[in-house]
């Protein structure tokens, strides 16, 4: 393996096998796809029932296939609120997609301002929003797509650098928000720590009206039987004076089915007023069929975890394939480290500086679709050019395991190559 105290015709030697086993990779014709976190065909079979279980009233006996119900069936917001740290009067159950709820949440910010705001946000001369990373790309979608301009936070062990975003937002009333995914963060799988979250409901802002955008994604979506819990953000808020400071999202997206699924919102009451008064005008009531159906096939909040317990015997063997195919390949080299996450769906793969964009494309090379590099950061630039996110869940174990091998090969040519051109530099 590459080491980069070894002479130039050591490193010459190990690039030439590189290069050899790359060829012999790509002599294999794969076509192998690791690009998105979707739940499997097997995970979506989990949910078929819900097909036959939407008709029926809701508690005032109104017909679930009529108009009205803007906050969603009580039932439902039930099952949800423990895990979701929402009260369930203060938490609304809507379409099927949670980013849908965060683009509106934007969009209502940019058109009518939000409780404690002076002004709507398309009124000030910038807003900005911090954007820890590695991250989410489709955050940073939606605030590049939305004028949002995004100021990269370092991500640590325990969720965002909490002394980096204390003085940037106590300095800069620019800045109007935070995206976190706190639990099994994307892409590395971060939990936020107690202080992490406390520190966040309690910090001074220069901004009256900032917000947090707090996406809990990875709620209930735990590998294994250690479950993590993280702090309460919304009471914390509450204790600190800042009863409106967070924004929670959530949705089945990756419990149910994917694409018909339910979304999630829960805040103040003085923010659910605002989002009621807001999503009125655009929407008479949200798929109260599928809400009923999801509702009856959970039944509770033990019936969601013991649901979710299957999803984990489904994909925790593809996490775990991961992890001791790239140790094999790759542990004790100092050609990459990896995240081993406890739950969520995706793994954040670090290489040597400056070699991101060159191992995807020769993975694309190889037959293995990666996310672009870059997309962990804002505008699609990660400035070290060093973090690939792998995505597990969607292709069957086997094809988990030759993408990862395939992988690892593609790793150390490219880091094997750029360490003999920087002896020879």
């Amino acid at each position: 393996m590459p080491d980069p105290a070894s002479t130039i015709e050591e490193l010459t030697a190990q690039r030439d096998r590189a290069r050899q086993e790359f060829a012999d990779l790509v002599a294999r014709g794969l076509k192998l796809d690791i690009t998105r976190g979707k739940p499997s065909p097997k995970q979506l079979d989990l949910s078929n029932e819900l097909l036959d279980l939407g008709s029926g009233t809701d508690a005032d006996g109104a017909d679930l296939r009529n108009y009205g119900g803007l906050n969603g069936l009580p039932e439902l917001r039930r099952i949800f609120s423990t895990d979701l740290q929402v009260p369930v009067e203060q938490l609304l159950a809507a379409g099927n997609s949670s980013l849908e709820l965060m683009h509106d949440a934007l969009v209502f910010a940019l058109l009518n301002g939000v409780p404690g705001g002076s002004q709507r946000w398309v009124a000030e001369p910038e807003i900005a929003f911090l954007c820890p990373v590695p991250g989410y790309d489709r955050h940073f979608a939606l605030s590049e797509r939305l004028g949002i301009k995004m100021i990269t936070v370092p991500m640590t062990s325990d969720g965002p650098d909490m002394d980096v975003v204390e003085r940037l937002v106590a300095e800069d009333s620019r800045i109007k928000g935070i995206w976190c995914v706190p639990k099994y963060s994307n892409p590395d799988g971060t939990v936020y720590s107690d202080d992490t979250v406390r520190r966040l409901a309690a910090m001074r802002t220069a901004a009256p009206d900032f917000r947090i955008f707090w996406d809990n994604a990875y709620a209930v979506h735990h590998l294994t039987d250690d479950e993590a819990e993280i702090a309460d953000l919304l009471a914390l808020c509450a204790e600190n004076g800042n009863p409106d400071r967070a924004l929670v999202f959530g949705s089945t997206s990756k419990i149910t089915f994917a694409g018909a699924g339910v979304a999630f919102f829960g805040s103040s009451p003085a923010n659910i007023e605002w989002w009621l008064a807001s999503t009125s005008k655009r929407s008479i009531g949200p798929n109260k069929v599928n809400q009923r159906a999801h509702a009856r096939l959970l039944g509770d909040r033990d019936g969601l975890r013991a649901h979710m317990r299957k999803h984990a015997a489904l994909i925790r063997p593809k996490f775990e394939a991961v992890d001791k195919i790239l140790s094999a390949e790759l542990g004790g080299t100092g050609l990459a480290r990896w995240s081993n996450p406890a739950g969520g769906y995706f793994i954040s793969l670090e290489v040597p500086e400056g070699c991101a964009k060159a191992v995807v494309a020769k993975a694309k090379e190889a037959g293995i679709a990666l996310t672009p590099a870059g997309s962990t950061h804002p505008y699609g630039d990660d400035p070290s050019d060093s973090v690939i996110r792998v995505a597990p869940t969607f292709p069957e174990l086997a094809d988990v395991e030759a993408a990862t091998a395939g992988l690892a090969v593609c790793v150390r040519l490219v880091a094997t190559e750029k360490l003999l051109a920087d002896k020879q530099s």
